[in-house]
């Protein structure tokens, strides 16, 4: 079986010596070799696009060569990336938004939540027959969405402050009027005719501002999932992937008269709420069970998942790597877990640098007071550490 996937990841851009949050995605952008990589609303945040592919170990792959090519030219100037939904180090201003049109629209209409979005996330593009497909696909795979987010939390830290949320993005990316679930939809048509109103009321300027959890593209045949934080590693990331495609093949692959049944029971509240407790607590508290709709340990509800998709990922012959990658990250704990600990342990610099590493693909140990972290040398990468020895990535 071939259905392709890819992702699109953002990156924060920090200064080394300091530590925070710096504006200067141009200059890094113009010192980055090939295509696939462009800039969001602010200028502190860089997007990465990888290729389309048919195994997930070519998709870390791609991820790994675009993870290092910016490595290389942020440690040229001074600067690195990270890979989290938010970084901790950071400061609110109208003065860095890429210059744009668009954008300079978006920061006029919505104000301090354009001014606040310094948040990274990471989307992942999966084929689909068609759009209706695609369209009635969304609201099946929408239970599932928060266990997907509780596996990425990577931004328990805001503005200096530990929040006390594992995804602390989610809370402030829910600001923009169209975030969070979808609604159902009959086809693509129905879709499209929302999506048409919601531009016609005024409160978004085109259909790129439509911003649910999943959305069917409006320019790929593909379906995209975007409720996932930026992961400092990329193993999580084809991890969500993986999961993420069997998902969709799962969906699409219901009869017709099942995918008439609306799998939420046409009530949105408890998919926010879902959402809500996965933003709160990752993998470290309980997640709202998708079949029961009852507080669960995060550990059944992913292990769950994981049953409901073996046959889709043993067909896709995805099942050995996604599982021994699941099963690693429920023994280690979400990134915000990691990140939290690093903070506790030292400060909350030696958790930046433990951000720039793990997007390096370094796991280092944990260390104490005496975490820095140095410019590179243009060329001077890290090698990644190996993956969990159950999975069949090669690092």
């Amino acid at each position: 079986m071939t259905v392709r996937v890819g992702v699109e990841e953002e990156f924060h851009v920090v200064d080394v010596e300091s530590r925070m949050l710096v504006p200067r995605a141009n200059a890094l952008l113009g010192q980055v070799p090939g295509e696939g990589f462009t800039t969001e609303l602010k200028q502190s945040v860089v997007e990465s696009n990888s290729g389309v592919h048919a195994s997930l170990e070519a998709l870390h792959a791609d991820l790994t060569r675009s993870r290092r090519a910016l490595d290389e030219a942020a440690s040229s100037q001074g600067l690195a990336v990270v890979a989290a939904g938010t970084v901790p180090l950071a400061r609110v201003t109208r003065g860095d938004t890429t210059a744009d049109a668009r954008y300079e629209r978006m920061v006029d209409a919505y104000r301090l939540v354009a001014d606040e979005q310094l948040i990274c996330g990471a989307q992942v593009h999966v084929d689909v027959p068609d759009r209706d497909t695609a369209v009635r696909a969304m609201c099946a795979i929408a239970p599932w969405l928060p266990t997907l987010l509780a596996l990425s939390a990577s931004s328990p830290f805001w503005l200096g402050a530990d929040t006390g949320y594992a995804s602390w993005r989610t809370m402030l990316w829910q600001r923009w009027p169209t975030a969070g679930p979808a609604g159902c939809f009959a086809d693509a048509a129905d879709y499209d005719a929302t999506v048409e109103e919601l531009v016609r009321s005024g409160v978004i300027s085109d259909a790129g501002m439509v911003y649910y959890d999943v959305r069917p593209s409006s320019h790929q045949q593909t379906l995209e999932l975007r409720i996932s934080d930026a992961c400092p590693r990329a193993e999580t990331v084809v991890l969500i992937a993986g999961l993420f495609r069997a998902l969709v093949l799962d969906a699409c692959a219901r009869p017709a008269e099942t995918r008439e049944v609306c799998a939420c029971g046409g009530r949105q509240e408890w998919l926010r709420a879902a959402g809500w407790r996965a933003a709160r607590s990752g993998l470290e508290g309980d997640l709202i069970d998708p079949v029961t709709h009852l507080a669960a340990p995060a550990s059944y509800v992913v292990r769950s998942l994981l049953c409901r998709l073996r046959p889709w990922l043993e067909e896709l012959g995805d099942w050995e790597t996604v599982n021994g990658l699941a099963e690693a990250a429920l023994a280690e704990g979400s990134a915000a877990h990691r990140l939290r600990r690093a903070a506790q342990d030292d400060d909350i610099r030696a958790c930046v640098d433990m951000m720039i590493a793990e997007t390096r693909g370094e796991h280092p140990a944990r260390r104490r007071r005496s975490a820095h972290v140095t410019p590179r040398t243009a060329g001077s990468v890290g090698a990644p550490a190996p993956a969990p020895a159950d999975t069949s990535l090669a690092a």
